[in-house]
């Protein structure tokens, strides 16, 4: 029943945990997309959209604002992915960089880089919490609303299964993967839940920048590596290994800024000691940058193989960096 109630002012948003493709009657299938998480409130014409740390990002996505035209008289509180697709259509991480970062975008790069709203979640809907609903329900409430025109906000499809099917459909399509959800499961705010289960095509991994060497050959004068850790289950920040490609000579440049005033003597990493190898000539930082990188595998040490620079995260803070190896 609608009542007057506002929306709850936060509502972190639920995280899926890596694994492997569940099967079974009681899972729905979702693509996984590959952009900005952000919860996005919308009532009596007003749009205020949040990003998983908390931050206001509305002004950053002012595409987002025409959703009270789209959804008419509901009042809802959403959950999605903000996007910016290639030439394929397919999501690009690399695109939606060039909007990340900037809170009030100008025409120009609203037009190169515009961003739409890929929606699979309904947390609130005209005075009442959906988070107690299990996902079915949720979703059909959501795929009930009543979108009109065209607007950068669409619902997500999802799919019975098979899930290794899906999968096939998101590595055809050029997407992430793809996550498993339990159709009976509630919404769990903040927490990441055995519920929700991500697998994805290629392994990427949220990192935190402790430190970095100093490059060589064409890379002489510039950063040539970074160093990346991660916080373990007993709160110690442990070194995962480094990344030294991926990186444009634009970004090495911005890092280079970056980096500068976080300049630290010691090793920020209180866990294992970093190895020889990689903790020589190494320049330490304050552990408060944190990026993206895509990688193949973990060795048995705990540390990233063949790991490859996607870009700065703004939308993440280095507590939210855990380590998560599987198994």
């Amino acid at each position: 029943m609608a009542t007057n109630k506002p929306p709850p002012p936060v509502l972190r948003p639920m995280l899926a945990t890596l694994g492997k493709m569940p099967s079974g009657p009681r899972w729905a299938f979702e693509f996984k997309w590959d952009g900005v998480r952000a919860v996005t409130s919308v009532d009596a014409g007003n749009v205020r959209v949040i990003s998983r740390n908390d931050i206001d990002i509305t002004s950053s996505y002012p595409e987002l604002l025409g959703l009270p035209a789209q959804l008419g008289r509901a009042r809802v509180v959403l959950d999605g992915e903000l996007v910016t697709l290639d030439k394929r259509g397919a999501p690009s991480f690399g695109l939606l960089q060039q909007r990340m970062h900037v809170r009030r975008p100008d025409e120009g790069l609203l037009s190169r880089y515009p961003v739409k709203y890929y929606v699979f979640d309904l947390l609130w809907i005209d005075g009442e919490s959906a988070i107690g609903w299990p996902y079915r329900r949720r979703r059909e409430a959501l795929e009930k609303l009543k979108l009109h025109g065209r607007a950068p906000m669409s619902v997500t499809p999802r799919f019975p299964g098979p899930g290794d099917d899906v999968l096939e459909a998101a590595l055809a399509n050029g997407l992430e993967g793809v996550i498993a959800k339990a159709l009976e499961s509630s919404y769990e705010p903040g927490r990441r839940s055995l519920a929700w289960i991500k697998v994805p095509l290629n392994l990427t991994k949220e990192v935190i920048v402790v430190g970095w060497k100093p490059g060589a050959g064409r890379r002489a004068g510039m950063i040539g590596s970074l160093l990346l850790g991660a916080y373990g289950k007993d709160g110690k920040l442990e070194f995962i290994g480094h990344v030294g490609t991926g990186f444009t000579d634009n970004a090495l440049r911005a890092l280079a800024e970056r980096v500068a005033p976080l300049k630290q003597a010691t090793s920020p990493v209180d866990g294992a000691p970093v190895p020889r190898e990689h903790a020589r000539n190494a320049n330490w930082l304050k552990p408060s940058l944190v990026g993206e990188v895509e990688f193949r595998n973990w060795t048995p040490e705990g540390r990233l193989r063949h790991a490859s620079w996607r870009g700065l995260r703004a939308d993440k803070t280095p507590k939210d960096v855990t380590l998560d190896l599987p198994g």
